[in-house]
């Protein structure tokens, strides 16, 4: 591995607490502490669109192995913090359902190709659709909730469906398991149309 590419991996952690900080800053209500974690968890879990789209990250970064298996899920739920923190101080963000349809169907079908653009290319197509599923969450913060808690909450979510991805990915190994690995990309690409669609009308 480049050794370059190891900074990423040390520098997300020290970032990602100054958007949930500027989140807890903007968002805090006393007494809404255990309410806005548990919503935070529940959050991402709460819609398939959200789902699909974050186990399909886990299934391509195991398509593209090192150090793609990890940037990729560090990349997604970093950026999703910080649309979060668009939501919750009430920035708008034009077309948020749309883009996460397009986000379903984008990743369903990178993973039904097997998809290997640049490394860079396949982290920044990955924060861009991140954006939308992290401001979704950030402008649906529960009356009384703690911000900060609820941003904890949804990251640790997301990153439980990457992982989810992840160790469904590792079938990729077997000729059988690339196979299904795609069918499950193309299933992924379908319900994002018909979020789209459902989205459009």
């Amino acid at each position: 591995m480049d050794p370059g590419m190891k900074a990423p991996r040390r520098a997300w952690p020290a970032s990602l607490p100054l958007f949930l900080w500027s989140a807890a800053a903007l968002a805090h209500t006393r007494g809404g502490e255990g309410a806005g974690f548990v919503a935070g968890l529940a959050h991402p879990i709460s819609g398939l669109d959200h789902v699909l789209a974050m186990i399909a990250v886990g299934l391509w970064g195991a398509q593209l192995g090192p150090p793609a298996v990890w940037l990729l899920p560090v990349t997604f739920p970093m950026v999703m913090a910080f649309g979060g923190t668009l939501g919750l101080v009430g920035v708008k963000i034009p077309g948020i359902e749309v883009g996460i349809a397009l986000s379903a169907i984008g990743l369903g079908a990178a993973v039904l190709f097997e998809a290997r653009p640049k490394l860079g290319i396949a982290a920044v197509l990955v924060g861009f659709f991140a954006i939308f599923h992290g401001h979704a969450h950030g402008t649906e913060l529960p009356a009384g909730a703690n911000g900060l808690l609820y941003s904890i909450g949804f990251v640790i979510a997301t990153g439980l469906l990457h992982a989810t991805g992840i160790g469904i990915g590792l079938v990729h190994r077997w000729p059988a398991g690339r196979t299904a690995l795609r069918c499950a990309g193309a299933a992924v690409a379908l319900a994002g149309m018909a979020f789209l669609w459902k989205a459009l009308t």
